[in-house]
This record gives structure tokens, C-alpha cells and sequence, in this order.
């Protein structure tokens, strides 16, 4: 059920990006800040997610330190 709930809000999401992406290449001149803004969010997020899958450390406490 989890899954299904990610999934959902994951297409979601994509359809959201998407329209924003045309919606800056059709205000064209205006646009191009947004995009650079949405390129620069995206960077830095998939930096995040780039240091958590290789922090083995994380890993350790997320499954063996008791909450």
C-alpha cells in the first residue's frame, strides 16, 4: 500500500515537473530563470541523494541503533 502511495506521488510529480518545464519554454525570455532555478533544485537534490546511498555510515545506524 506504501509503495502504490510512493508511486502515485512520484508520477504526480513528474507530470508537475513537466508542466512547468513547458510552461517556462513557452515564456521564453522570462523563463529561462525559472529554469534555471528548477535545474539548480534538481542538481543539488540529486547530490543528496548521491551522498545518502554512498554514506555507509547512515546505513549502519538506520538498521542497527535502536530509535
Amino acid at each position: 500500500m506504501e509503495k502504490i502511495g510512493y508511486i502515485l506521488l512520484l508520477i504526480v510529480a513528474g507530470i508537475y515537473l513537466i508542466g512547468m518545464l513547458v510552461g517556462m519554454i513557452a515564456a521564453f525570455p522570462f523563463g529561462l530563470i525559472g529554469l534555471l532555478a528548477i535545474i539548480g533544485v534538481g542538481l543539488l537534490f540529486a547530490k543528496v541523494v548521491k551522498d545518502r546511498l554512498e554514506n555507509k555510515e547512515d546505513d549502519y545506524y538506520s538498521k542497527n541503533v535502536e530509535k
